[in-house]
């Protein structure tokens, strides 16, 4: 970090103590994550194995906070116990109700009397046209089980990051929909 033009020193080994985390540093996600942690300590309990988890249960309700990044998802069986917490969250970070939930993480998520439907048809088609694969024909396994590969034939791909991008959003796809991965 330069120090402003001007600035007296009375020592060139100085150096600047950070008082608050700056938006952009590795630490602002763990700084993030204790102020969240610090203000939920009414009541919600941070999960040991999801620390971005967050559970309140008390006799007459229970409510769940799932942050990623900086979005919160909530959800609980008590109306006012949510008005009350968002209204509380506004007060420490200035959040914005986005309403009911429409998307999140690749799932389009509807509302039926019998409860969520999640759908991942859009992440799909999003990663086809992405990858320029919408003229493709689908096929049920694109390998062949007799090909054997070898490390020292054919041509190394120019550019890999395209097709790591693609194998990511795979695995994710197959981590988040286990049917797919399902040879059938």
């Amino acid at each position: 970090m330069k120090l402003p033009q001007g600035l007296p020193l009375a020592s060139p080994k100085l150096v600047c103590k950070l008082h608050k985390s700056l938006y952009g540093l590795r630490q602002v996600s763990r700084q993030w994550n204790a102020k969240l942690t610090y203000a939920l300590n009414f009541g919600f309990v941070q999960s040991t194995t999801n620390y971005s988890l967050f559970v309140k249960h008390t006799t007459s309700s229970f409510t769940t906070l799932l942050v990623y990044v900086n979005d919160i998802i909530m959800i609980g069986n008590h109306l006012g116990m949510i008005i009350d917490i968002k209204a509380y969250l506004h007060t420490q970070f200035h959040i914005k109700d986005l309403g009911d939930l429409k998307y999140f993480l690749g799932f389009k998520v509807a509302w039926s009397k019998r409860g969520l439907i999640l759908n991942q048809r859009k992440y799909c088609l999003d990663i086809i046209s992405k990858f320029g694969l919408t003229r493709c024909k689908p096929l049920s396994s694109l390998a062949t089980p007799s090909v054997k590969l070898v490390d020292n034939e054919g041509e190394l791909i120019p550019d890999p990051t395209k097709f790591r991008r693609l194998i990511g959003k795979l695995l994710y796809l197959t981590d988040t929909h286990p049917d797919e991965s399902l040879d059938t």
